[in-house]
């Protein structure tokens, strides 16, 4: 039986270049679509940030673009 995903939404709020890298920071989103304010009921409050030091993959993310968040149980 697997386990279930459990999905948030979130919005890039900051993508911050750094000599580490790059520094990406996600909000949950709360307002601006039915979609948005169906998953603000559901998503806790929060923050995510994540770094990578590929500036490709960093710039796959646009500040202010709304991106998928699943959490799945690790094996």
């Amino acid at each position: 039986m697997s386990a279930p995903v459990c999905r948030a939404k979130f919005k890039l709020t900051q993508r911050n270049e750094n000599s580490a890298g790059y520094s990406l920071s996600f909000e949950p989103v709360t307002t601006g679509s039915k979609e948005n304010d169906e998953f603000f009921k559901w998503t806790p409050w929060g923050k995510v940030e994540i770094g990578t030091i590929n500036p490709e993959a960093a710039n796959g993310f646009v500040v202010g673009g709304e991106y998928y968040l699943d959490f799945t149980p690790a094996a």
